[in-house]
């Protein structure tokens, strides 16, 4: 098959785009602007464009689809090219439904730990030799890439999350999926550039629970009051209601051990949250098969996604620690958790404001108290961000306003962050714990690692 991406930088196009070519198709592409870790993994697989911008003559009767990036505008001269040809257009999300058509969809949803529960279930059947398709939004430990599909798998995981699929199609992503079991792990406001209410926000969870498939399973967070409700309202009854709650576990020595079965199994997780995300997982490779002795002997040598609660350096009396934490609620839960994990330790929290919810000065106010549980807290955001991103200027007032939290430093220089962490890190006895979406205005994070840190 002949396939043109538009867009073909983005994280999840340029890792569809790999997996197509793998499987023998013909992948050609096209962007504006492509940085790493896309432009290198394109350029080693030949699938980099010879040059940027959009051009009407990628576009001819010899494809078989177009699939369109959430970067692509409705105007898009290939996209507008495509149209008067007859070629189907596809977003990324309905191109992974055509291909998962016959096959035993799992799909995890909610507003935080879906990353970190699909990446979970993909390690656990990788652990079992259970040949599984894929899609996840992070990259995986032992994986090569960040989406899988093949002919022969008869079952496919996808994180499904609630933002539009496509630049002609407003559906949230997991609306497409159609899953035979689903997960929520959890909800709380997100993205109010496009919800711009917490019940609008709330109904896409509602949407997402009316698609999955009659006789299948919907996996839920019993603790989340928000998700137990709306599962009781919305769950039709020809789907089975599996709630979750936090397993039964001991700490010792930092490590964490999950009771069950009358048996502790050590696990490689930390954290209240990872440990709810843990079960969900759980439930979703019960479904599937996997006896919970296997699932938890697998878990021992999981240790997280890329960004995900990933302990970048951890000897003597210092660490740090990358998640991709930026919502009010992963703020309170990542902190909470490294606060449990290291409590003997200064916690210094840094968070950087770079999605269009958490620079909008109007949402601010739902960070109140999130980094209160830190020893110290740092907030980043870039002007230049806010600029690009066409959004009204924020003040350091309006975000020390949002928060709550008098001693909260507010920083918009990437050169005057990357100074002032690595005087944190000079002290003895300090855990830095960096939270972001983004890459903190492009300091260097490697350099704080290979600082005189003995």
């Amino acid at each position: 098959m002949k396939y043109h991406f538009i867009a073909i930088g983005g994280s999840a196009m340029h890792n569809l785009a790999i997996a197509l070519h793998q499987q023998g198709d013909q992948i050609s592409g096209s962007d504006d602007e492509i940085f790493d870790p896309s432009r290198s993994r394109l350029e080693k697989y030949g699938l980099l464009p010879a040059e940027k911008g959009w051009f009407p003559g990628n576009i001819h009767n010899e494809l078989d689809a177009v699939i369109a990036g959430m970067h692509a505008k409705p105007d898009n001269p290939e996209l507008t090219q495509a149209r008067e040809l007859g070629i189907p257009v596809y977003s990324y999300p309905e191109f992974l439904y055509t291909q998962s058509k016959k096959k035993t969809r799992v799909v995890i949803g909610g507003s935080h730990g879906k990353t970190t529960i699909t990446s979970m279930v993909l390690h656990v059947l990788k652990h079992q030799g259970i040949n599984a398709d894929f899609m996840v939004g992070a990259q995986l430990k032992g994986f090569d890439v960040m989406v899988k599909l093949s002919h022969d798998a008869k079952l496919m995981v996808m994180e499904g999350d609630e933002y539009p699929s496509g630049p002609t199609d407003p559906r949230p992503k997991f609306h497409v999926y159609k899953p035979h079991i689903a997960v929520i792990s959890g909800i709380a406001w997100d993205h109010i550039n496009v919800f711009s209410t917490f019940a609008d926000y709330l109904a896409q969870f509602g949407g997402f629970i009316r698609q999955i498939q009659a006789g299948g399973k919907l996996i839920f967070d019993q603790t989340d009051e928000t998700v137990r409700k709306l599962c009781q309202q919305q769950c039709p009854p020809t789907v089975s209601r599996l709630p979750y709650q936090l397993p039964e576990f001991t700490v010792h020595d930092r490590i964490t051990r999950i009771r069950f079965a009358d048996q502790l199994f050590p696990v490689g997780v930390f954290g209240r949250h990872n440990l709810l995300n843990m079960e969900a997982a759980r439930l979703v490779c019960e479904q599937l098969g996997v006896q919970g002795v296997d699932f938890f002997e697998a878990m021992l040598s999981f240790h997280g996604a890329s960004k995900r609660m990933q302990i970048l350096y951890d000897e003597g009396s210092r660490t740090i620690i990358h998640d991709f934490a930026h919502a009010p609620s992963k703020l309170r839960a990542t902190i909470h958790a490294v606060r449990q994990q290291y409590p003997e330790k200064r916690l210094i929290a840094c968070m950087e404001l770079h999605t269009y919810s958490s620079l909008s000065k109007h949402f601010l106010p739902e960070y109140q108290g999130s980094m209160d549980e830190a020893d110290a807290a740092i907030v980043f955001f870039s002007p230049q961000a806010i600029q690009l991103k066409r959004l009204p200027q924020l003040h350091q007032e309006d975000v020390l306003k949002g928060f709550g939290r008098k001693d909260l430093q507010v920083i918009t220089e990437a050169a005057v962050l990357e100074k002032m962490l690595a005087e944190q890190l000079a002290a003895d006895n300090t855990c830095l714990l960096l939270m972001s979406s983004g890459a903190f205005g492009g300091i260097d994070i490697q350099g704080l690692l290979t600082q005189d840190l003995g």
